[in-house]
């Protein structure tokens, strides 16, 4: 998914001669501490909240002493880099512009980390189980042969890299929440099973909420 397919925030642009004291009530309205700046329909940077409130507050931001933020993406590249870029800078808003630097838009990085759930399919029912193995003996297609072996499939796969051990974390879900004889198959292949959480985990946390509605509607 592109970032121009993304749905933008209707958020405030600003302008250079907006007083700070103007451009931190807008904030405080729309639960943000970053917003965009532009000028003649181009994005001019990024003001952030505390660089606000260690200036008079009666300046206009064009007259700030220091310079606003140069964070921002292109409307046609993945949507993760927007996301990346909010995590790395602790962004709450990410300016979207086009190939010629005109602003077209913000999101805030809320409404991206919905968009990365959504993309890592975080609430659709399956496993997860993380393994390591070291870099050179990492294939693919073996471990897909593991889970299909076992009547499943493999919805989402992720590899770190171990660099202390040369060895790659390799994170997969799975279409189904039973997942005990995959682990015991990965194991028979010399897989490191670091972590799994399936059907047990699943059933601990039906339990644990049945308990707490049952504790709720006792008091």
């Amino acid at each position: 998914m592109l970032v121009k397919d993304l749905s933008f925030e209707a958020l405030p642009q600003l302008k250079l001669s907006d007083r700070v004291y103007q451009v931190l009530s807008m904030m405080q309205e729309h639960h943000v501490m970053d917003l965009a700046v532009t000028n003649d329909g181009k994005l001019a940077g990024l003001v952030n909240e505390n660089t606000l409130l260690n200036v008079d507050d009666e300046l206009s931001i064009g007259e700030m002493p220091q310079p606003l933020g140069n964070y921002s993406v292109k409307e046609d590249e993945h949507f993760l880099k927007a996301f990346a870029l909010a995590s790395a800078h602790h962004l709450s808003v990410v300016p979207v512009v086009d190939k010629d630097n005109n602003f077209v838009g913000a999101i805030e990085s809320s409404t991206l980390s919905e968009y990365v759930a959504g993309f890592l399919q975080l609430q659709d029912p399956g496993a997860l189980i993380v393994l390591e193995i070291d870099s050179n003996q990492y294939s693919f297609g073996e471990i897909t042969k593991i889970v299909e072996a076992n009547d499943a499939r493999i919805t989402q796969l992720n590899t770190r890299p171990v660099r202390e051990r040369n060895a790659l974390e390799i994170t997969i879900r799975i279409n189904k929440l039973e997942v005990s004889d995959i682990v015991s198959s990965f194991q028979r292949y010399d897989y490191l099973v670091k972590y799994y959480f399936g059907e047990e985990l699943y059933t601990n946390e039906l339990k644990e909420n049945y308990e707490n509605l049952m504790n709720y509607l006792n008091i």
